[in-house]
C-alpha cells in the first residue's frame, strides 16, 4: 500500500494537538498517583523504623500495615485507570484518523485498479481495431499484389508490382511497430525516454521540441506511462488539434517528474474522451496527478505528475 495523501497527513496536525492537550487530564492524575505512592513509601518506611526502634505496638503496627496495603490497592488502581484512560484517548483521536485515511486510500486503490484494468480493455480493443482495419487490410493488398505480379506475362508490369508490393511491406512493417510500441516501448529496453520520445517526434508530421531535465532516471513504471502520456497526446494533437507546433518539456522537481505537454492548435480536446480517461487512469494507478487544459480555440496544455522517488 502507497503513502497516505499529504492533505490527510497535513490534517492530522490539529488532532496531535488535541490530543496532547487533552492527555494534559491522565498527565495530571498519572502524576498524583506516583507523587502519592511516594509518599506511602516514605510513610511505610516511617512505619517500619518506628516498629524495629519499639517505639510502636504490634496491634499499631498491624493497623498501618492494613491501612497502608489498603492505601496502595487503591493507588495501584488509580494507576491503572490513569492508562486505560490515555489509552481511550489515544484511540478516540488518533487511531479513529488513522483508520479513516486508511479506508479512503483502500477506496481509491480499489477505484484506480477498476480504471487501470478499464484502461487496459479499452487500449487492447484499439489495438485490435488497429490490426484488423489497418495491418490485416494492408497485408491482404500486398498478398495481391504479390499474387498479380507472380501471374503477370509482362516483366516490365510484374517489376511495378513487386516495387509498390515492396513499398506496401516497408508501410505495413512501420504500422506493426507501432502497434507494438503502443502495448509496450521496448526501446526503452536499451535507451532513455528523451531519446525515445526523439524517435517518436521524428515521425510526427508537425514539428515537435523536446526539454528533458531529468538527471536521474525514473524507475521503469513512471517511464512508461510518461511515454504513453506523450505519444497520446502527440498523436492527439497532430490529428485533432490542427497544430503547427508542439513541445514536450520533462522535468524532475524533488520527488516528482512533471511532464508537459503543450500545442498552439484550436483547443477543445475532451478530458473526459476515452484517451485521455485512460491516460488520467495509468497516472492515478501511480499516484499521480494529471490535468488537461483545452479551452475551445486552444491552446491545449497537458500536464502530468508523478512520484519518481
Amino acid at each position: 500500500m502507497g503513502p497516505l495523501e499529504p492533505s490527510s497527513v497535513r490534517s492530522s496536525g490539529p488532532r496531535v494537538v488535541g490530543y496532547l492537550a487533552a492527555r494534559l487530564l491522565p498527565a495530571a492524575l498519572g502524576a498524583l498517583t506516583a507523587g502519592l505512592l511516594v509518599v506511602g513509601v516514605v510513610l511505610a518506611a516511617i512505619v517500619a523504623r518506628s516498629f524495629v526502634a519499639g517505639t510502636m505496638t504490634v496491634a499499631g503496627f498491624l493497623l498501618q500495615v492494613l491501612i497502608g496495603a489498603a492505601l496502595l490497592a487503591v493507588n495501584l488502581q488509580a494507576m491503572a485507570s490513569v492508562t486505560v484512560l490515555d489509552r481511550w484517548l489515544a484511540r478516540r483521536l488518533l487511531e479513529s484518523h488513522t483508520r479513516e485515511a486508511l479506508r479512503r486510500r483502500i477506496s481509491e486503490l480499489a477505484v484506480s485498479r477498476a480504471g487501470v484494468i478499464a484502461a487496459v480493455d479499452a487500449e487492447r480493443q484499439r489495438i485490435e481495431r488497429d490490426l484488423h482495419d489497418g495491418l490485416q487490410q494492408h497485408l491482404v493488398a500486398l498478398g495481391m499484389l504479390l499474387g498479380r505480379a507472380r501471374r503477370s506475362r509482362d516483366p516490365d508490369k510484374a517489376r511495378a508490382l513487386l516495387a509498390q508490393a515492396h513499398e506496401d511491406a516497408q508501410r505495413a512493417v512501420d504500422e506493426l511497430r507501432e502497434v507494438a510500441w503502443r502495448v509496450y516501448p521496448s526501446a526503452l529496453d536499451h535507451t532513455t525516454l528523451d531519446e525515445v520520445l526523439t524517435m517518436v517526434a521524428q515521425r510526427s508530421a508537425t514539428p515537435v521540441k523536446i526539454t528533458y531535465n531529468v538527471p536521474v532516471r525514473p524507475v521503469r513504471p513512471v517511464e512508461t506511462v510518461l511515454y504513453f502520456v506523450a505519444c497520446e497526446a502527440l498523436t492527439n494533437a497532430a490529428k485533432h488539434a490542427r497544430a503547427t507546433m508542439i513541445t514536450i518539456d520533462i522535468e524532475a522537481r524533488d520527488t516528482i517528474v512533471e511532464l508537459r505537454v503543450h500545442d498552439d492548435g484550436i483547443g477543445g480536446a475532451d478530458p473526459d474522451g476515452s484517451g485521455l480517461q485512460g491516460l488520467a487512469r495509468r497516472v492515478a494507478a501511480l499516484d499521480g496527478r494529471f490535468d488537461v487544459q483545452s479551452p475551445p480555440g486552444g491552446p491545449t496544455a497537458i500536464r502530468a505528475e508523478l512520484p519518481c522517488a
